[in-house]
């Protein structure tokens, strides 16, 4: 009962707080002009003191009392200000402030704020999780304390782990759907990409073992083939690099979507794309960033150390056009992966801001360039800003 009673207390002096400056009445407000004739006044005073003190001479003293009249003598010939009307109540806004916000305000406690109202713990919230990703994560994990043997489990945790960049916890869950399962070339697949996630994008000798692995399951697969082509790539093989990246170019069919990336790494390692043929059907060798016929006929006389300038050019080349035509989707792509395989982060970084720039998140090319840079390991905090 003594609860109730202090509600109802701090309930009505609150109304009343709030209140006041309605109900109060209107004061007349002082008269402006009456101040400031003061103020001349004392000053008058002060200058008489200052004046006997020997702080002014005479003369300063006629010119400041003459300019101290004068503005004295038109304060005072003005009419004073009107009185202001008495304020009119405002009816609708007490009746509101008296009734209607301490009622609203004790529904909302008595149905969510009541301090005997059972409170809603984890489990209550595992049994109804909804699409909050953090609870689906847990009620997973706990499902998978209690039966750790659950392979199915660890194979639709591992995935999520990775998308929500927890990429140790992810190569955990890879390892026991595997163990638990068996191998397959998607839990392999998944398997090898946190292990180079977790060694900033490198294909490690353990990764590329696991994915020879998946190509004995399944010989065309196209991601195990691309990261072991990447893989002779960054182990300074370029003519090795060259060949599995043409091979996966002629296998894969002509929309395939990573087959813009292919090129790129065709080109860089100083061969011609798929497509660079302006006769072959679907070619566009006039796209940003695609090297020209005589750019790959020079690269193959070139040293690796001026192929690699060569290439540094390119894509410096493809830099400088979309700062001027921001609008190409694949060439954001292009210029963040280049970046990324030549170990330039920052530039890479950069790259990915001004291609969300030009194609925000909440879009799903947005979605597609944030999804790359953490499949490339690419720091995203601020990019969207």
């Amino acid at each position: 009962m003594l609860f109730w009673i202090l509600v109802a207390a701090l309930t009505a002096a609150l109304a009343v707080i709030l209140l006041y400056p309605l109900l109060r009445g209107a004061k007349a407000a002082d008269n402006i002009r009456a101040g400031e004739a003061a103020v001349y006044r004392d000053q008058l005073r002060e200058l008489d003191r200052d004046l006997d003190g020997g702080l002014i001479t005479p003369e300063e003293a006629d010119y400041a009392r003459a300019e101290i009249g004068r503005r004295l003598i038109a304060v005072s010939a003005e009419e004073p200000a009107e009185t202001p009307k008495p304020a009119r109540h405002h009816r609708f806004t007490e009746a509101f402030v008296l009734l209607v916000l301490p009622v609203l305000g004790l529904c909302l406690y008595l149905t969510t704020g009541r301090p005997d109202l059972p409170s809603q713990p984890l489990e209550a919230r595992l049994e109804n999780p909804g699409n909050d990703v953090a609870v689906l994560i847990t009620k997973a994990e706990r499902h998978l304390a209690e039966k750790p043997d659950d392979g199915k489990g660890w194979d639709v945790l591992a995935p999520i782990y990775f998308r929500t960049m927890r990429v140790n916890d992810a190569q955990v869950a890879y390892r026991n759907a595997i163990r638990l399962l068996g191998p397959s070339p998607v839990r392999l697949d998944g398997l090898a990409e946190t292990l180079m996630a977790v060694s900033d994008g490198v294909v490690t000798e353990e990764a590329r073992q696991v994915l020879e692995q998946s190509l004995t399951l399944q010989p065309d697969n196209p991601r195990a083939r691309f990261y072991i082509a990447l893989s002779m790539e960054q182990a300074g093989r370029p003519d090795e690099a060259r060949q599995a990246f043409e091979a996966l170019a002629k296998q894969s069919p002509s929309d395939a979507p990573w087959l813009p990336l292919v090129n790129q790494h065709i080109a860089m390692n100083g061969g011609a794309p798929a497509g660079a043929n302006p006769a072959t059907p679907g070619a566009n060798p006039s796209a940003p960033g695609n090297p020209t016929q005589e750019d790959v006929a020079a690269a193959e006389n070139m040293s690796a150390g001026d192929r690699q300038q060569m290439i540094r050019g390119m894509v410096e080349s493809l830099d400088a056009k979309l700062s001027e035509d921001p609008n190409n989707f694949e060439g954001w792509v292009r210029l963040v992966r280049s970046y990324a395989v030549l170990n330039d982060k920052d530039r890479a970084a950069g790259a990915l801001k001004r291609g969300l720039a030009a194609f925000p998140p909440p879009g799903e090319k947005g979605r597609q360039l944030l999804a790359l840079a953490r499949e490339l390991g690419i720091a995203t905090e601020g990019a969207t800003q």
